[in-house]
């Protein structure tokens, strides 16, 4: 069996830290504040100041990884005899996973004895992490490539992502909604209720008033859909929110006996669309 490297995006939204821990090596969407030339990796700024920008009413503007970044990625893993499985963000989302089978196409030519193997998630944020963390997992008890890439799609259609976020102006932004949704859905108090559909597009399912009953509204689809609502992996991300990631992990655990495996910020390349206020709930189910 040939030794390989599980390799990711910054989209999983997994910190660095902990990709390390994992021995998971990414390459990194970036980001501008539009009138700052500056350009971003998806970690540079600490978090709290990007999401203090955004409060401020910055703007950024996101860009995927390009296949010249993958190939810097991939090449050294491929130099050193190792095989990869590329697990990467929706491409209903970002061009990135796009890049990386071209990239992997190029060198697959370069290093015909390699196997580069590319997976969607048809995922963003926590809810690709949760399949990276999975196939990490299988890789650690002993499983093959072909082993830990069928975790991920095995499961990527029953990965559940639901969430909501508290300002509908980012959505306005990013042309979800209309400028007069947002403007009455916010004088109102409406929060969105959204989920990622098969092709890995976020669509807006249903609004709920006040911020409580938001939060009340992914534990609802929780208890609906989860497999396994004790005993089941939950991720949750935030967009600069902890208390209320905290407060639905206690929701979870009061209502259902659920343990939140991980809580993770929500990147900038995410939450640039989303905005401050974002919480996502992630788990597998029956279906998305």
């Amino acid at each position: 069996m040939n030794d390989f490297v599980i390799y990711t995006d910054s989209a999983c939204d997994i910190p660095p830290e902990l990709l390390k821990e994992w021995g998971v090596p990414y390459s990194w969407l970036t980001y501008v504040f539009e009138g700052d030339a500056r350009q971003y990796s998806n970690y540079e700024l600490p978090f709290p100041e990007f999401y203090d920008r955004m409060r401020k009413g910055s703007v950024a503007r996101t860009s995927a990884v390009n296949a010249d970044a993958f190939v810097q990625g991939f090449e050294p893993i491929l130099q050193d005899g190792k095989d990869i499985l590329y697990i990467g963000f929706s491409s209903g989302l970002s061009g990135t996973y796009h890049a990386g089978c071209i990239a992997a196409q190029d060198l697959r030519e370069k290093y015909p004895e390699r196997d580069i193997r590319c997976v969607d998630t048809f995922g963003a944020s926590g809810g690709f992490g949760l399949l990276l963390y999975m196939a990490v997992q299988k890789k650690r008890e002993g499983g093959t490539i072909e082993e830990c890439e069928k975790v991920v799609l095995d499961n990527r259609f029953h990965l559940c992502h639901w969430f909501t976020v508290d300002d509908l102006v980012y959505l306005k932004r990013g042309g979800r909604i209309s400028a007069a949704t947002a403007f009455v859905g916010n004088a109102l108090g409406f929060k969105p209720v959204l989920h990622m559909d098969d092709a890995g597009h976020l669509i807006n399912m249903f609004k709920v008033r006040g911020r409580k009953a938001s939060l009340n509204a992914l534990a609802d689809k929780y208890g609906e859909l989860a497999l396994d609502k004790s005993g089941g992996t939950v991720f949750i991300s935030h967009g600069d929110c902890r208390a209320d990631a905290d407060t639905l992990a206690a929701i979870l655990k009061e209502r259902y006996g659920a343990s939140v495996k991980e809580i993770v910020v929500v990147g900038p390349v995410i939450g640039a669309h989303s905005g401050p206020g974002t919480l996502a709930l992630f788990f597998l189910g029956e279906h998305r």
